[in-house]
């Protein structure tokens, strides 16, 4: 880079922060009703407060994709499910599980914010302050048995998140014969949804590191496992391997 091009990306970045700011807000709430929905299906709160994933995760992030993304997709849950009270009945996991016996009517909006429900409230648990290093016990043996180190597992869960055209999620999850295996979906769609148990996922929508990384999706791949959670993944992984491979969440 120059010294012009240079200076035309310092004047030029608060702006397209501030863009950024305003587009993602406006996409978080577009889709959603005028005003929160209530219903069956709440927002969790952060288990941490939303600083404390810097540096990796800025806070201004965390508000964002936590209060008004996933808040919206609660809301959205909600309301697509008003008027077929017995749905108020089923978890968000049962209902993207079986998808098809939800109403074709509101089938495509469960899909999406039932899925999206789901996703970030495992997003949320699988990440802690001052994480990080590697998993132990018996996750990191089986993680050795399956691809060869951590350090090759980490690379092909990388991989995977980068080869993710356009949104979507990168996951470790446990097929329906039991073993690992590392696979990405599109959108807010869940394993569960291929009668796979996810047993921990990766946010790569541009919502999710666009205000620290811009378009560099590698380097918020990279910084993210900081930030990982391998107590939470290592319960998450013990309950895949009692439900043989995501016939219980």
């Amino acid at each position: 880079m120059n010294k012009r091009e240079f200076l035309r990306y310092a004047l030029c970045a608060p702006a397209v922060a501030a863009l950024w700011t305003r587009t993602s807000a406006a996409m978080a709430t577009s889709n959603a009703p005028q005003q929160s929905v209530s219903g069956p299906h709440t927002l969790p709160p952060l288990p941490y407060e939303y600083n404390a994933l810097e540096p990796y995760i800025d806070t201004e992030t965390m508000q964002i994709h936590h209060d008004r993304h996933h808040g919206s997709y609660v809301s959205n849950l909600n309301a697509a499910i008003a008027k077929y009270p017995d749905l108020a009945k089923r978890s968000a996991e049962d209902l993207i599980r079986n998808l098809a016996s939800v109403p074709a009517d509101i089938r495509e909006q469960v899909r999406n914010n039932g899925g999206g429900h789901v996703n970030h409230t495992m997003f949320w648990q699988i990440m802690k302050p001052k994480g990080g290093g590697e998993p132990t016990g018996s996750l990191a043996d089986e993680i050795r048995r399956t691809f060869g180190s951590f350090e090759a597992f980490k690379k092909q869960f990388n991989d995977a998140g980068m080869k993710r055209f356009g949104s979507g999620w990168v996951w470790l999850v446990r097929d329906r014969a039991g073993r690992l295996q590392i696979i990405s979906t599109s959108n807010q769609d869940n394993p569960l949804m291929q009668g796979l148990y996810p047993i921990m996922g990766n946010d790569v929508w541009e919502h999710a590191y666009y205000l620290r990384y811009r378009n560099r999706r590698n380097e918020y791949l990279e910084a993210w496992w900081n930030v990982v959670n391998w107590d939470e993944i290592a319960r998450r992984n013990e309950q895949s391997r009692q439900s043989r491979g995501g016939r219980r969440a």
